[in-house]
């Protein structure tokens, strides 16, 4: 396996919710000189600085500052966030077994997550002699099953079934007598549960990352959207650092938010004032004036990373088949007449001709003119922050599946393609007009 993939399975694996992922980039961020500042401290920004800021624990942006005076940003945005159950604090009571009390968060494929080992992960909030403390917590083996009904008693299950989650979708952790919130407690360091207050954690699949195909070509793994786009755009980011041709009038910066997955409307969501307040705390410290950031941002480009559909073997007819989306097929570029997505032709005709200068392979996704899609950040932070933007993705099968499979090839281009975004000069000279 080459290192690239060793590294996102390393990744996959211990980013269990979104505030280890954010745990997992802090450290990859660390390691390459990068400072950690707080929201509610006084920044202190140098020339050729590498800095970084959290929000909520579940949401980071990082940020070089250039050696010179900012002509433009150039920046990626991915999210932490994957559908799954959210753990209610509260214990339900069973006669038979101890089942604990969940409720879905973001849309998932809900029949993927029964009769498989689930765990936890997240963090818990707990008393301390000053106030307050979250802590980071998960659990060291898989705990919970979410069993199916036998087909003895559901002779038509085969023919379809509509899942009730109130009803058929609540895990068991053990007997009747079993303690989940003293587990949780034990995992947090508390002797016991009078000093746990209160939890953010999210039931997780067990398995971890691995290759699939003759030629281990593709990978299996919970959350490959988007913490594949997460991390190869964090490793383009990194590479295209002091030690690479990052350029020296170009203020770059990596996003990665939470709560995409439930229409980021939230606080550390894409839309949400998390990047405008930090870029404006930026330009404050650069001395910039209002036209000043006007200039520079009308220059800028934002890449939103956020995986895309790969056509399906056994269900070629749902996707558009004049755009044959494949795994190891290259980077997706994503349209959307609705503007669902951010592309346009421009954005979409710079960032293609970046690939193609590298030798990047480029797909592209549309989707049937009858079957409407999702969406994803670019339109959601284009609300926040007027740059222009467009929309890619590793193409995937399975999305919002507990286990969902991708290809290795991508990776790989990914991260090289990012790199290249970020060490090019690419800007907009004039409305409509790029310099690449």
């Amino acid at each position: 396996m080459e290192k690239e993939m060793r590294e996102l399975f390393d990744y996959l694996d211990e980013s269990a919710s979104p505030f280890h992922a954010v745990q997992s980039c802090e450290r990859l961020l660390r390691q390459e000189g990068f400072q950690r500042v707080e929201e509610s401290g006084q920044w202190e920004l140098n020339p050729g600085g590498r800095y970084y800021v959290t929000r909520n624990q579940s949401s980071v942006i990082a940020f070089r500052i250039p050696e010179g005076e900012t002509a433009c940003c150039h920046m990626t945005a991915s999210h932490s966030d994957s559908p799954s159950f959210r753990i209610k604090k509260s214990r339900s009571e069973g006669k038979y077994y101890a089942r604990a009390e969940v409720e879905g968060y973001g849309g998932m494929i809900l029949s993927s997550w029964l009769d498989r080992p689930l765990s936890f992960a997240g963090r818990v909030i707990v008393r301390t002699p000053d106030g307050v403390e979250a802590r980071l917590v998960q659990a060291d083996r898989d705990i919970f099953v979410i069993p199916n009904l036998a087909i003895h008693f559901n002779r038509e299950i085969n023919k379809g079934y509509v899942y009730n989650p109130q009803i058929d979708l609540q895990p068991v952790y053990g007997g009747g007598s079993a303690e989940l919130l003293d587990y949780i407690a034990g995992r947090a360091g508390l002797s016991s549960t009078a000093d746990l207050l209160d939890m953010d954690l999210l039931l997780t699949a067990g398995q971890k990352a691995v290759t699939v195909g003759v030629e281990e070509e593709y990978y299996m793994s919970p959350r490959i959207d988007d913490l594949a786009c997460a991390w190869t755009t964090l490793q383009g980011f990194l590479q295209a650092g002091p030690s690479g041709k990052s350029q020296s009038d170009t203020l770059d910066i990596w996003c990665m938010f939470d709560n995409e997955e439930v229409g980021s409307g939230t606080r550390q969501g894409a839309m949400s004032a998390f990047l405008p307040e930090v870029l404006a705390r930026i330009e404050e410290k650069q001395g910039m004036s209002a036209e000043r950031s006007a200039q520079v941002r009308s220059r800028s480009l934002l890449v939103s990373a956020d995986n895309a559909h790969a056509i399906h073997p056994n269900l070629p007819a749902k996707s558009d088949q004049e755009f044959p989306v494949l795994l190891n097929g290259g980077i997706v570029i994503k349209y959307s007449a609705s503007q669902k997505y951010t592309t346009t032709g421009l954005t979409a005709a710079v960032f293609e001709e970046i690939c193609r200068r590298q030798e990047i392979p480029v797909q592209h996704f549309a989707n049937r003119a009858d079957a409407p899609g999702g969406s994803t950040l670019g339109n959601l932070l284009s609300r926040q922050l007027s740059i222009p933007m467009l929309d890619i993705g590793l193409p995937q099968l399975a999305m919002h599946s507990a286990v969902e499979t991708a290809g290795c090839r991508d990776v790989k281009d990914m991260i090289k393609a990012v790199r290249a975004f970020y060490e090019s000069g690419i800007r907009q000279t004039e409305d409509g007009v790029w310099r690449i």
